[in-house]
């Protein structure tokens, strides 16, 4: 067990009320657990005074979580769970399990990342406000800035992904929800963790990449304020407008995405499928926000989307007899994202149990798998290892 002297007061208190904030459960009710008034346990939720073992321990026990999970000195205590509560006026079972598992990834991945020596850069673009002017041109304003900041140029991105973690140190995961979930996204930052996103990896590329923009408009417009994305939304927000409308002139900016159309239209009466398929599959988005993009623009008239989706609308089916082998775009994450864990997160939790830093029961608690599952893990990367020759060894 994690020596309870190893930690301050106040850094057990702090990480005490984190733990008891993300159970959802009241200081009342945590006295209770130990005997205690109510001023006391906020005395030891402050560090006035120190929580004694048999304490800590019921507390523990009562918030869900292990003592070794809350003494151990490299473990990550986020507030992610009540900061995105205490923004919602409503809270539903699918947003709770959304914000949960954006709390239990980042925990996990930093702990690893600490323990392992890891550290991970962060390259953030100042917080640009978005408090004065008119929304959508101060989006598309800051989204070309961004872009030139990134030096990205004018035409379409190839890979967001890779942008927004390899380029701006954003942490990033794409895991699978329930099926019945609305959430098409989270944004959150944390002074300690860095910002994060979680995308709904269910939804296809195409709508991913444009939740993705749309969460890295949150990320430049109002870093500090969590955020929670849902399909078909009826209120939006002035942050909500920006961040749609940063998404779609990052992804697709004006001077360019008007350029490509009219030279795919160049000498065409009508619009066609075809069209759209080019064009979309060019800034690699989903065909209606193209074509809704291209309303907006007045490049085409409002109302062009819905009179598609009345014909039929824009098919899979229609985009393979345009762009063949091409139509089938490789998504890499979609597939991580049926496994358990990740890759990365897997390399990792192997490197700290081969080092003996992490126990298998405790890599069992902290990624939230079976013990067995842990296990299985483990010996395939083994495997793999004991199958490599001292040429292969990294250096370092």
């Amino acid at each position: 067990m994690a020596d309870l002297n190893e930690l301050s007061a106040q850094e057990i208190g702090r990480r005490l009320r984190i733990a008891r904030e993300n159970a959802g459960i009241r200081q009342e009710e945590a006295a209770e657990v130990i005997g205690m008034s109510r001023p006391t346990l906020v005395s030891i939720e402050k560090g006035a005074r120190r929580v004694r073992i048999q304490e800590l321990q019921l507390l523990a026990r009562h918030y869900g979580i292990s003592v070794n999970g809350l003494l151990r000195r490299e473990a990550v205590h986020t507030d992610l769970v009540p900061r995105f509560r205490k923004m919602r006026e409503t809270e539903d079972d699918h947003t709770l399990e959304a914000v949960e598992l954006l709390n239990d990834l980042v925990k996990a991945e930093v702990e690893l990342e600490n323990v392992l020596g890891i550290e991970r850069r962060r390259h953030y673009p100042p917080e640009k406000g978005i408090n004065q002017g008119d929304i959508v041109e101060l989006a598309g304003k800051q989204a070309e800035e961004l872009r030139d900041w990134l030096g990205l140029g004018a035409g379409p991105i190839g890979d967001i992904f890779s942008i927004i973690e390899l380029d701006l140190g954003i942490r990033l995961y794409q895991r699978r929800l329930s099926s019945k979930s609305k959430v098409a996204g989270l944004f959150t930052y944390d002074d300690a963790v860095g910002a994060c996103i979680l995308l709904n990896a269910n939804h296809p590329l195409g709508r991913r990449i444009q939740s993705a923009a749309h969460e890295l408009g949150h990320f430049v417009g109002t870093r500090r304020v969590p955020e929670v994305l849902e399909d078909d939304e009826q209120f939006l927000s002035r942050d909500e407008r920006y961040a749609n409308a940063f998404g779609r002139a990052f992804l697709t900016p004006q001077k360019s995405f008007s350029e490509s159309f009219k030279q795919l239209t160049a000498g065409a009466d009508m619009l066609t499928r075809r069209h759209v398929i080019l064009l979309a599959h060019q800034y690699n988005i989903s065909r209606e926000a193209c074509v809704r993009r291209l309303e907006e623009l007045e490049l085409l008239r409002k109302g062009t989307w819905e009179w598609l989706k009345s014909k039929g609308g824009i098919k899979d089916h229609h985009a393979r007899e345009v762009l063949g082998d091409a139509a089938e775009r490789l998504d890499v994450a979609k597939t991580d994202a049926n496994r358990s864990v990740s890759h990365r997160m897997s390399l990792m939790a192997h490197a700290a149990w081969k080092r003996g830093i992490m126990s298998e029961g405790q890599l069992a608690e902290l990624l939230k798998m079976r013990r067995v599952e842990v296990r299985e893990l483990i010996d395939q990367i083994e495997l793999e290892e004991n199958e490599t020759d001292d040429l292969l060894k990294l250096p370092g």
